[in-house]
């Protein structure tokens, strides 16, 4: 795995051992930040299950205000901190080492804002997808800035629903067998095509 652009372009990273981390791979990262171009620099950026930390990363080296790592698995945890060591990343983020729900809520009641929100839990797992979208169209949905994104990746044979609470789809992906799915709370023009 390698970051696809900005500021730590072409730097290796690490991923956590084992088959319980799936990394998003490098086409798919940069499909993504394709789109996310014109909304990265300067945005508050959500990392969920983060794995490696290779998406929260390239915000970073694109340009994004903050990250916040969402991962609760040790072996991901240490590698999420090996790699913002190697790249010398000391700040402009924070690594939550608990569960989603427990992060999302920690955040909702410091007030935060976040503009992006990327979430990539085990495709196995589905009613994760259910639970964190569940869960930022609702209760959590006060975290999300206006005009905010909320993007998950799935398998492409997996169809996600098109709300979730507030959250309404506006674009899915597709890029051999995985997909992004976008949302927003109000959805606008620019979000989709």
């Amino acid at each position: 795995m390698r970051i696809i652009a900005g500021t730590f372009r072409s730097r290796m990273l690490n991923a956590p051992s084992g088959m319980k981390t799936r990394p998003t791979s490098d086409r798919l990262r940069e499909t993504l930040f394709n789109v996310l171009a014109p909304r990265i620099e300067g945005a508050r950026f959500i990392d969920l299950y983060a794995g490696s930390g290779a998406v929260g990363i390239e915000a970073i080296s694109r340009g994004a205000k903050f990250v916040w790592f969402v991962e609760n698995a040790p072996p991901a945890v240490n590698a999420i901190r090996e790699n913002l060591s190697t790249l010398k990343i000391a700040s402009g983020y924070a690594l939550e080492s608990h569960g989603v729900a427990t992060a999302l809520d920690a955040l909702a009641k410091k007030a935060i804002q976040i503009d992006l929100v990327f979430l990539d839990p085990p495709y196995e797992a589905a009613e994760e997808y259910d639970r964190t979208l569940g869960l930022l169209g609702s209760r959590a949905a006060s975290l999300l800035a206006d005009n905010a994104r909320v993007i998950a990746e799935h398998h492409s044979k997996t169809d996600l629903a098109e709300r979730y609470g507030r959250l309404e789809r506006v674009r899915v992906l597709k890029q051999g067998d995985a997909a992004l799915s976008f949302y927003a709370i109000e959805p606008d023009t620019l979000g989709k095509g």
